[in-house]
C-alpha cells in the first residue's frame, strides 16, 4: 500500500466512470493525465487511439507539456457496452486496446494497472438463471455477448501478463451498471416490472464509488492479479429481494442472506482486500 502521491494515466477519462475517477484521484492528491478520443475540452486531455500501440506506448512514456511518465494506469477506455458498435468492431477495439495498454505498461516498467472489467462476465443478461444468489467471484465466467467475451479474455490475458512478469499488479474490477446521481430519478419506475432490471440482479454502482474502487486498487496494489465485484450495497428496487427472486428466479440456490434490498452480488472480497465499501445509494 502506498500513501505517496502517484502519477496516474486514466484512459477513457472523459467517460461517465472516467470523469468520477479523475476527480477522485485528484482529490486524493494524485497527479492525473487523461487519455481519450473525445471530450468537451481538448486542452484537458491527450488524444490517444488505444488500438494503435505506438500511440499508447508513446503517450504512457511521456507527452510534451503534460507529463514525463506515470507510475500507474487506470484503464477505462473502451466501447462501454454491447450493441453500440458491431460485434466485430467491439471485439477488435476493446481487445486490442487492452492488450496495447498491458503491453505498453510491461515494456515501460509501469507496474500498477487497475482496469474496468464488467458485471457481464457473471452471465449477464440473466436469460439463463444465475448459478446461485448472492453472486460472488468464485464461479467460472459466463460471457453471453461479444462484449462480455472480450471482458473474459481480458481477465485471462491479465493473468498471463502477471505470470510472465510477477512484479506486475493487475486488478480487474467488475463494475455494475454505472450511474450518476442524475440517473436516480428513473429508479422508482423500475418497481412496476421486476423483469425490467433483472438482467443484472437489479444491480448498479454509483460512479463515485466506482472511482473509489479504482483509487484503492491503485494505492493498495500488490504484485499479481486479482478480480473484484464492484456493486452498490443495495438494489435499484424498492420491492424486497425475496419477492423479486421468487418471481423471476424461482428455484435458484440461495447462498447467504438476501436482506430486504441488499445487493444480490457480493462485494465482500473487495471490502476485505481493498478496504472498499460503497458509500452512495439512490435511496439517499
Amino acid at each position: 500500500m502506498t500513501s505517496t502521491p502517484l502519477r496516474i494515466a486514466v484512459t477513457g477519462g472523459n467517460g461517465k466512470l472516467g470523469r468520477a475517477t479523475v476527480a477522485g484521484l485528484r482529490a486524493a492528491g494524485h497527479t492525473v493525465t487523461v487519455l481519450d478520443m473525445a471530450g468537451p475540452d481538448r486542452t484537458q486531455f491527450t488524444y490517444v487511439d488505444l488500438t494503435d500501440y505506438g500511440q499508447v506506448v508513446d503517450a504512457l512514456a511521456g507527452v510534451n507539456d503534460r507529463h514525463e511518465g506515470v507510475d500507474a494506469v487506470a484503464h477505462l477506455g473502451a466501447i462501454p457496452a454491447p450493441g453500440l458498435w458491431s460485434d466485430v468492431a467491439t471485439f477488435h477495439n476493446n481487445m486490442n486496446a487492452t492488450f496495447n495498454v498491458f503491453q505498453a505498461c510491461k515494456r515501460l516498467g509501469i507496474r500498477t494497472i487497475a482496469y474496468a472489467s464488467s458485471e457481464t462476465v457473471l452471465g449477464l443478461p440473466f436469460e439463463t438463471s444465475p448459478p446461485y444468489i448472492p453472486l460472488d467471484e468464485e464461479y467460472e465466467t459466463r460471457p453471453e455477448s461479444t462484449y462480455s467475451m472480450v471482458k473474459h479474455l481480458e481477465e485471462q490475458m491479465a493473468q498471463k501478463f502477471v505470470r510472465w512478469d510477477p512484479s506486475l499488479s493487475v486488478t480487474a474490477l467488475r463494475f455494475s451498471n454505472v450511474m450518476d446521481p442524475a440517473d436516480y430519478a428513473e429508479f422508482p419506475s423500475f418497481d412496476a416490472d421486476a423483469r425490467q432490471r433483472s438482467w443484472n440482479l437489479w444491480g448498479y454502482i454509483d460512479a463515485r464509488d466506482g472511482a473509489n474502487a479504482i483509487r484503492l486498487a491503485l494505492e493498495t496494489s500488490r504484485p499479481g492479479y486479482d478480480v473484484f465485484n464492484i456493486f452498490a450495497a443495495d438494489t435499484v428496487m424498492s420491492r424486497s429481494n425475496a419477492e423479486l427472486v421468487a418471481e423471476v428466479f424461482p428455484g435458484v440456490e440461495i447462498r447467504g442472506e438476501l436482506g430486504v434490498n441488499l445487493s444480490l452480488t457480493s462485494t465482500a472480497k473487495a471490502e476485505r482486500l481493498l478496504g472498499w465499501v460503497a458509500q452512495h445509494s439512490w435511496r439517499d
